[in-house]
């Protein structure tokens, strides 16, 4: 959608397929970076973006059995708004939907699936798509796959290898509903052997329950009031909420993994964000980088794009631009998980806070650390691209 949005803004003809009928996916990420605002202030519509109902995050919290270990401090980062706003994200693509549907050029088909991909002498020219009056095909000069860990575009794809990087974990997905008395600032729990994530969403919390790899159908045989019981030694100030689980419909497994394409790219196709990288889900690190992705792509390619002399050298060169980034966040994510969450998850003995988490304790300072890694990131990326309306 950011991809949409920029490139409609600079003349070029977009169309965008999205398979659901609405946005409308509970427990999926939203955390709005503050090198995401600063896109749209650049864009000149972060003032418009922060009118839309958001909880702002200033400083993040590592509760390790009864000690609140800082993590990160958003005061010291680079960039204009100095918070990670908490937005569903349905409300973020709305936001972002409103404001490209001010472009001539730009094209929303909703409940609307690829099923394929289109070539024509060695080289991608479109997609065909299930439209709701049957099948159809669109023809293009370029086809970005910017749909997820389970990008049909990158199945469709299959010259595109994956290389796999491997998770020591999955997530159980679930909501409690919010107090105003409830603490904002600690954004993980953790005890020997359990983990717990809670995300402020304003009138409830969408959590986060970390569990051993493949490790789901074991939590199911040991039964729901085993797990409520496990979620509220974490968090002892929802145990009279922990009802509101009611079944296990209302768990949702989330999948990690962690993998990139070798190459992110083939005459006619691109892909993006989580279809070229999929990130773990640790720092809400994966938004922030499709983000940049778009940003980066926008700006290499709207030029060709309006000409109509895309080259394989412009994909390469955005593949280029968004390899090392993407590499050395994988490298500290993946450093996380095996330092950390694997550790709590094997459980055993008592767990101690990491020498890292020590010195951040000991030297404020150190905060911005983390802080930047998470809101900014490594190489962040700037709007290029011209606005056709002047």
């Amino acid at each position: 959608m950011m991809l949409g949005l920029l490139l409609a803004r600079a003349g070029v003809d977009v169309v965008i397929l999205e398979k659901h009928a609405d946005f409308l996916r509970d427990f999926r990420g939203d955390t709005v970076h503050p090198s995401t605002m600063e896109v749209m202030h650049e864009l000149g519509i972060l003032e418009e973006f922060l009118k839309r109902p958001h909880q702002k995050v200033r400083q993040l919290f590592l509760q390790m059995g009864s000690s609140a270990a800082p993590v990160a401090d958003f005061s010291r980062v680079p960039a204009r708004c100095k918070f990670i706003a908490f937005m569903p994200q349905w409300d973020f693509l709305d936001f972002l939907t409103d404001e490209a549907r001010k472009y001539e050029g730009f094209h929303l088909h909703m409940h609307t699936e690829v099923k394929g991909l289109i070539e024509r002498e060695g080289k991608v020219a479109g997609v065909s798509a299930h439209f709701s009056e049957g099948l159809r095909e669109i023809h293009a000069q370029l086809v970005v796959g910017a749909d997820g860990r389970d990008s049909d575009v990158r199945q469709a794809a299959a010259a595109l290898s994956v290389e796999n990087l491997g998770a020591p974990m999955d997530v159980l997905w679930f909501r409690i509903s919010r107090l105003t008395s409830d603490r904002s600032e600690v954004l993980a729990r953790v005890e020997s052997g359990r983990m717990l994530v809670m995300l402020d969403r304003g009138d409830y919390w969408q959590c986060a329950y970390v569990i051993p790899k493949d490790g789901f159908e074991a939590v199911r045989r040991d039964g729901l009031k085993n797990l409520q019981g496990e979620i509220a030694k974490l968090a002892p100030f929802i145990e009279n909420r922990i009802g509101e689980i009611g079944s296990w419909d209302d768990v949702k497994l989330l999948t990690v993994a962690v993998d990139r394409l070798r190459t992110w790219y083939k005459p006619g196709l691109l892909c993006i964000g989580d279809a070229a990288h999929a990130m773990s889900p640790i720092g809400g690190l994966g938004i922030n980088l499709a983000i940049q992705d778009a940003v980066a792509a926008a700006n290499i390619l709207a030029g060709p794009l309006k000409s109509g002399e895309v080259t394989i050298e412009h994909l390469k060169a955005v593949q280029s631009r968004r390899e090392f980034p993407t590499r050395l966040t994988q490298r500290i994510q993946l450093a996380a998980q095996n330092r950390l969450i694997s550790r709590v998850l094997k459980g055993g003995k008592e767990l101690e806070l990491p020498w890292a988490f020590r010195m951040l304790q000991r030297f404020p300072i150190l905060r911005s650390v983390p802080a930047w890694l998470a809101g900014v990131g490594v190489r962040p990326e700037h709007v290029r691209t011209p606005d056709v309306r002047g």
